[in-house]
């Protein structure tokens, strides 16, 4: 029973209330007179004492047995009790060089990456699931979150009331100081280089949206940074970023850039909001002035246009007209000179018919007295029109349907009448 002996040569009876613990047979004579001369009760032994059988035990336990008084008998149950106490360390030795190798046992979550390093360098990185590693202090592990979309704000502190000003205000192109709080998601792509290229990574992030912001703003009007513009200036911020990250191999992938706040400083949001006020009155007028010219120029040229083309077309019949004159007027001239006299009052006949055409009254002065006698042609005309008319109703209708009546006395006495004033107007 080697760990029986061993535990007996120790004396792992430790409790305090026991009095005769740390006593022994073989104890020197003084420390037994001290030990016998206490009553029971009388309280615990001293500490020094405690501590002088402690060191008799460890030095009996390792070789210090031969030093002592007794004979072969004593020599021979420290040879026992060596050979159960080196059984007993081998296997205290053997427990904890199997807990010692247990510790280099550790297991990764799902979306994590296990980076591990030996004498403090990387060695090489684990997937998620139960991974092993050699025991401190020959190597050591850390595990990285990369599945995690993580957030940086610049300009504010979990909301947009609690700004930062000293991030928040930049300067736009136009030297115009404007105040911007955005949000930056991303992702770890690199854990060792999350962990160790940067001191502190989150805070690199911080610094590196910042700047690219602030670069991207510079180069910016107020007005577009404000207004139409903030999309790009977010993808613009984003770009900038992954590429000054990967630079610095911090490790990080940019996801997304999120506007949360654009606006002039708070002590200049009055006369920002009058300003942007009378700009919207000047594009409204623009607007109104663009509409006006758009409604009166079309008409314009349209009219102008119409213009253009009535003067084309009188310039061509006119042109047309007098080619004609001439051409007609050379045709006359040719039969003009061969025969003048029926050319001549042929041509005065035509003339005199185109006047009395366009005439609708005719007076005809006598050479033989001074009256004047009145023609009236327009009534002439209609009634020569009006017979006609009846003429061609006569005979367009079939006989058997209607019957015309017979001219009454007063159209006869017109019609005599007229034949009359012909005959006069022949004899004169």
């Amino acid at each position: 029973m080697p760990f029986s002996s061993l535990k007996k040569r120790l004396g792992l009876k430790l409790s305090l209330n026991d009095h005769n613990w740390g006593n022994d047979k073989d104890k020197d004579k003084d420390n037994r007179k001290a030990q016998e001369g206490k009553k029971p009760g009388e309280g615990p032994p001293d500490l020094d004492q405690l501590w002088r059988d402690f060191n008799q035990r460890l030095n009996g336990l390792f070789g210090g047995g031969k030093n002592r008084g007794n004979g072969g008998g004593g020599g021979g149950g420290g040879g026992d009790n060596m050979k159960g106490a080196g059984i007993t360390f081998g296997a205290v030795a053997s427990v904890a060089a199997l807990v010692w190798l247990a510790s280099g046992a550790f297991i990764v979550q799902e979306g994590q990456t296990g980076v591990v390093t030996t004498f403090g360098k990387f060695s090489h990185e684990t997937p998620a699931g139960f991974n092993w590693r050699w025991p401190y202090p020959f190597q050591n592990n850390e595990t990285v979150n990369v599945s995690t979309v993580r957030t940086v704000e610049v300009g504010y502190r979990g909301s947009a009331k609690t700004k930062m000003a000293s991030e928040a205000l930049m300067l736009t192109e136009d030297e115009n100081i404007i105040d911007i709080q955005f949000a930056v998601q991303y992702k770890v792509k690199k854990a060792f280089d999350w962990l160790y290229s940067n001191r502190d990574a989150e805070d690199t992030v911080r610094q590196v949206a910042e700047t690219a912001i602030r670069e991207v703003v510079g180069r910016s009007k107020m007005d577009f940074v404000l207004y139409e513009g903030r999309e790009k200036v977010a993808n613009d911020t984003q770009a900038l970023m992954q590429s000054i990250l990967d630079r610095y191999n911090s490790g990080a992938q940019v996801t997304n850039v999120t506007m949360q706040g654009v606006q002039p400083p708070e002590q200049v949001q009055a006369a920002f909001d009058d300003a942007v006020k009378a700009g919207q009155d000047r594009e409204r007028q623009k607007n109104e002035g663009q509409a006006y010219a758009n409604d009166i120029v079309p008409k314009a040229r349209g009219a102008a246009f119409r213009l253009i083309q009535e003067a084309e077309a009188y310039r061509a019949q006119s042109v047309q007209n007098a080619t004609g004159n001439a051409d007609r007027f050379k045709s006359v001239l040719a039969e003009y000179q061969k025969a003048p006299a029926v050319t001549r009052d042929r041509m005065y006949i035509d003339t005199m018919q185109q006047i009395f055409a366009n005439t609708s009254k005719v007076m005809v002065d006598s050479k033989a007295g001074s009256n004047l006698l009145y023609l009236p042609l327009d009534k002439l005309i209609a009634q020569v029109a009006a017979t006609e008319g009846r003429a061609a109703s006569v005979t367009a209708q079939p006989p058997t349907a209607v019957l015309l009546p017979e001219p009454t006395t007063d159209t006869s006495r017109r019609d005599s009448r007229s034949r009359e004033s012909s005959r006069d107007r022949e004899g004169r």
